[in-house]
């Protein structure tokens, strides 16, 4: 391929015209309406209530022929819009300027006063996140908190300033910083240590917490509850239960008593180091002093007992608390679902949880979903099927995120139908489908053949408005693609232009990409034109699905003039685009080719990956020069990079042909030691050398073997 501009007298007047369209759009005129285009596939008819049982031959619910206009339409007013975004935005290198100096409390004051800077919550948590020196970050909220306590209690504020202490720190109380803060006129106070005692337990800071807590008389503060409890919270949290423990026992020498806070905090400590009794003991201290187990409490004891395997103890202190009339929340629901699933078979957490919700009175959703998202998360479609089924008729849906991950996993694991049926069945009784759902099941749909019933459930994404941007569009593209439908793709794009969606240049890099794919360059030219006439520049994703495509039709010199043109246009080539050229020059036995390409990757800064050398390694080891396949092994591995089941199997076919099977066996022996699992392809390679060369029961034996692992072999008469 030439230059890029030299393209333009290729290309076809449909094409040229639909880019001036495109161009012009920039510009739109009003329109009154939009017709959607007749020749488009896709039926986009609103069918009323949602039923996705008419085109599979079931009754549907209500249907309607008339047409909609499917074009997004704005719901909130512009004059809405505009108050709402009219907030003039904050200066953040400005206050980082601020806090350097030494009069910085009364410059920000000043700057309040100005009415420059809005002191509420959204803007606190900006500037807190905004700032990257931890010591302004702790200066600015001591500031927040003498002049706004409220605000400086706030949660999420709260929140965001000790996840900016600990990515950002640690902050170190230094004399400097102490002077720094009483001489700008703030103090001390019990809130800030608090804050900053908890930064240091998130980063382990044990010894350091308690140092200071031993002179926080020091900083004009007594020992108080709160304090104690931030401080024994931030030793179990870095894991220093033996320091937590002495403050605890040295609390009433400071007049402080414990409370239940305390109590949890301990609890939880010991919980996680699995000792239960202690924790029970723990418990039964607590209720002596007066305080009652709360739902904290209850739900650190079934974690506990589940990471202690004792799944019997956390089933019954979940009923205890329940007796006790102590309401679990999501949290406990949560923890008893992951953890029953954690320390028992799949199957075995199944059986017990299904029980579990089946005694409950009120279906518990949460634990349901959780029970969903640990079936589908470990493959169980079957059961993940009989689930949806059984709870379904009780009232159970799925919320859209956990139904994601199911759908994930049915997809993977039944019968297209069957999920389909299940799909139709929870949208029949109101569950709303996401974007992400449709995708999946169109996606696979379209990849096992059923393209009638993916248009089916495409065409519920228009009418749902679920495609309606640019991004959505390009998935819709992108799937296409996938399937090997160019057409439907082109029609597609098309009806972009006709909504009124300008396209981006990930849609032509998806296109192109296709089109490079199925063999038609000129297509891709096309549209490599249409990019470069709406000003978009290509990047690296088009270059290198040009160079495949030249490629895949054997025009390598032209993709070498790609090449060669990405400098003009200012785009540096990756690994994945040497690996295209390196790949198709072996392909054409050009290996001295394809090893000055090596050299050259090598040379430009480029880090070669295992790809870029096992294209030599299967080219030398096809020409039988297996020496020097290892030679280019061993500077892959000088390069430490680890061969995977493609390098593996090249090397064991062409030994096994040269009859060097012992070297062969030893290769294939080796792979599971060096951290590469055989896989099928490698497995079945290594068989076909046994057959060939007679051993017959050692192809026997690793038959049998990796069968029993669930690796599907391919069948050999002789065995």
């Amino acid at each position: 391929m030439r230059a890029l501009s030299s393209l333009a007298s290729r290309v076809s007047p449909a094409i040229q015209n639909l880019s001036e369209e495109l161009i012009n759009h920039s510009n739109p005129k009003p329109r009154t309406s939009s017709k959607s285009n007749s020749s488009t596939r896709l039926d986009h008819r609103t069918t009323g209530n949602y039923s996705l049982a008419r085109f599979r031959g079931k009754p549907s619910v209500k249907s309607q022929d008339k047409h909609h206009n499917l074009s997004p339409t704005p719901n909130a007013r512009i004059s809405h819009a505009k108050q709402r975004f009219n907030t003039k935005p904050i200066d953040h290198s400005y206050i980082c300027q601020t806090l350097s100096r030494k009069d910085w409390s009364l410059l920000l004051k000043h700057e309040v006063e100005a009415m420059r800077i809005t002191l509420d919550a959204r803007s606190i948590v900006s500037i807190l996140q905004n700032l990257e020196d931890a010591l302004q970050i702790l200066k600015f909220y001591i500031w927040v908190s003498i002049v706004n306590p409220v605000l400086a209690k706030n949660q999420s504020i709260r929140g965001v300033l000790a996840n900016a202490l600990y990515r950002k720190g640690p902050v170190l109380l230094s004399t400097e910083l102490i002077q720094d803060i009483r001489n700008s006129g703030c103090r001390i106070t019990e809130d800030f240590i608090c804050v900053l005692i908890g930064s240091w337990g998130r980063l382990g800071l044990a010894k350091y917490i308690a140092d200071v807590f031993g002179q926080i008389s020091y900083l004009g503060l007594n020992p108080t509850t709160r304090l104690y409890n931030a401080v024994i919270d931030a030793l179990v949290k870095s894991n220093s239960l033996d320091m937590a423990y002495l403050k605890f026992q040295q609390m009433p020498t400071d007049n402080c008593k414990p409370d239940r806070y305390t109590y949890n905090i301990l609890i939880h400590g010991v919980c996680k180091a699995g000792v239960m009794d202690e924790a029970l003991r723990l418990v039964k201290q607590m209720e002596g002093l007066g305080y009652s187990p709360n739902v904290f409490t209850y739900t650190i004891l079934v974690d506990g007992f589940c990471n202690a395997e004792k799944v019997d103890e956390a089933f019954k202190f979940f009923q205890k608390m329940k007796e006790r009339n102590v309401h679990p929340n999501e949290a406990t629901y949560r923890s008893l679902v992951t953890g029953v699933f954690r320390c028992v078979s799949p199957h075995k957490a199944f059986e017990l949880l299904s029980r579990f919700v089946e005694r409950e009175v009120v279906l518990p959703k949460v634990a349901c979903d959780a029970i969903l998202h640990s079936l589908s998360n470990n493959s169980l479609a079957r059961e993940a099927a009989e689930f949806l089924r059984r709870f379904g008729e009780k009232g159970y849906l799925p919320d859209t995120i956990t139904f994601d991950v199911t759908m994930t996993c049915l997809i993977k694991g039944l019968d297209l139908e069957e999920t389909c049926d299940i799909l139709d069945s929870l949208a029949e009784r109101g569950l709303k489908l996401g974007f992400n759902t449709y995708m999946m099941l169109v996606e696979a749909l379209y990849k096992s053949g059923k393209v009638a019933e993916g248009n089916w459930y495409l065409t519920q994404m228009f009418q749902n408005g679920y495609v309606s941007n640019v991004s959505s569009y390009n998935m819709v593209l992108d799937c296409f693609v996938k399937a090997k439908m160019m057409d439907r793709a082109s029609e597609t794009f098309n009806e972009m232009h006709q909504r009124g969606v300008a396209p981006d240049i990930v849609t032509f890099n998806t296109l192109i990409n296709g089109y490079c794919k199925d063999g038609e360059v000129g297509r891709a030219r096309e549209l490599l034109e249409k990019l470069l006439q709406l000003d978009f520049k290509p990047d690296i994703f088009t270059f290198s699905s040009l160079i495949d495509g030249l490629c895949r039709v054997h025009q390598v010199e032209d993709a070498f003039d790609c090449l060669s043109e990405m400098e003009v246009w200012g785009v540096a080539p990756n690994a994945i685009t040497y690996n295209i050229l390196i790949r198709s020059c072996c392909i054409l036995g050009d290996v001295t080719r394809s090893t000055k390409l090596l050299k050259k990757m090598q040379a430009d800064g480029i880090r070669p990956d295992v790809f870029s050398f096992n294209a030599l390694i299967q080219s030398f080891c096809k020409m039988n020069k297996i020496e020097k396949a290892q030679k280019v092994l061993v500077t892959m591995l000088a390069l430490e990079l680890s061969p995977d089941n493609f390098t593996y199997s090249s090397f064991i076919k062409a030994l096994g042909e040269s009859g060097r099977l012992d070297e062969a066996k030893s290769l294939f022996y080796s792979m599971e030691a060096n951290g590469c699992a055989p896989d099928a392809y490698t497995c079945n390679t290594f068989i076909d050398a046994l057959v060939k060369s007679a051993h017959f029961e050692e192809a026997r034996d690793i038959v049998k073997k990796y069968e029993k692992r669930g690796i599907p072999l391919k069948s050999i008469p002789v065995l």
